[in-house]
């Protein structure tokens, strides 16, 4: 199979790569760097193969000649991350909705298999836990920058499922939850690769909030195999699934974990959101994916806990 990953780069895209290449497919990576780092892919240079181009997917000629040349597009790239999200939302809107729309265009002039990446974001302020592929969203204002990003990969879906309905494009969206493992940065807000830094240097491990918002964290090789699994089933065209973990934690549990596990001395502190971010900041209080969609799919379970993902960052980041 000949495989185009965009965003190839980045934390998901690298690993992926990776994957596809050990179980012998041909993959072209497309990133601008933006976000992902070449380091990450570094490795992969001069396995057979493997391509990679530094490029925007906003430019249009270059993507269509790398669609022409696959089978599957796994759409990764996006603005990520609560903190390019609120200081960027120009970047983040025009990135999302225009980069995607120029993906599906191209793949549909050859009828290539497309999977979008989305998010548990999309799923907004609904309280209805665990979230649940047809169940309803709940964005706030369009004064609060903070839900551009849900409102934009909801777009991207919209986008998507349009193209299967209307043109047949064969579609699968995926809605990711927190994934988490070696090589993500906390750059752009990231809580666990942020945690471990700070408990690792000895500094303060700082929880936006109270600390009672609660996350499932999902190991980044879990989300690989269910992506690689999930373009073999012709009958997941047109439909969402959740790709995540149920096993769930609070900020101010998770930031006592790291500092249990990596045996820091390092104080926690609570920063209120309005000092973290901007003021009105809005956060969902809980965040679970319902997993039977996909489970009855491909037989997906999650078989990284959070402990043995938490101890795999710290050794990452210890040897980085």
């Amino acid at each position: 199979m000949r495989v185009l990953i965009t965003g190839g780069a980045g934390f998901i895209g690298s690993h992926l790569a990776e994957a596809l290449l050990a179980g012998g497919h041909q993959v072209m990576v497309v990133d601008d760097l933006s976000t992902g780092s070449f380091d990450n892919i570094a490795h992969l240079k001069g396995q057979p193969g493997f391509r990679y181009t530094i490029d925007t997917v906003m430019n249009e000629p270059v993507l269509a000649e790398l669609v022409d040349q696959c089978d599957v597009v796994y759409h990764l790239a996006a603005a990520v991350g609560v903190r390019l999200i609120v200081e960027s939302p120009v970047r983040t809107i025009e990135t999302n909705v225009h980069g995607t729309e120029v993906v599906l265009k191209a793949a549909a002039k050859k009828q290539r298999t497309v999977v979008v990446a989305s998010t548990s974001e999309v799923y907004g302020k609904s309280d209805a836990v665990p979230f649940r592929e047809d169940g309803d969203i709940a964005l706030g204002p369009t004064v609060k920058h903070r839900w551009a990003y849900a409102c934009s990969k909801a777009l991207d879906e919209f986008l998507a499922l349009a193209y299967w309905k209307e043109k047949r494009l064969p579609v699968i969206i995926v809605r990711f939850f927190n994934t988490v493992g070696p090589r993500q940065t906390g750059r752009y807000g990231m809580v666990v690769p942020n945690f471990v830094r700070q408990a690792l240097a000895g500094e303060p491990i700082t929880v936006f909030g109270d600390g009672t918002q609660r996350r499932c964290f999902t190991y980044v090789g879990d989300v690989v195999g269910a992506l690689t699994a999930i373009v073999t089933r012709e009958e997941a065209y047109g439909n969402v699934y959740n790709v995540g973990n149920t096993e769930e934690i609070s900020m101010l549990g998770l930031a006592e974990r790291v500092k249990t596990l990596t045996r820091s001395a390092s104080p926690i502190v609570n920063i209120p959101y309005d000092q973290a971010y901007e003021s009105g900041f809005e956060d969902m209080p809980r965040r679970m994916p319902d997993l039977a969609k996909i489970r009855a799919l491909i037989g997906y379970e999650p078989r990284i806990g959070l402990d043995e993902i938490l101890r795999l960052v710290i050794e990452y980041q210890r040897t980085h």
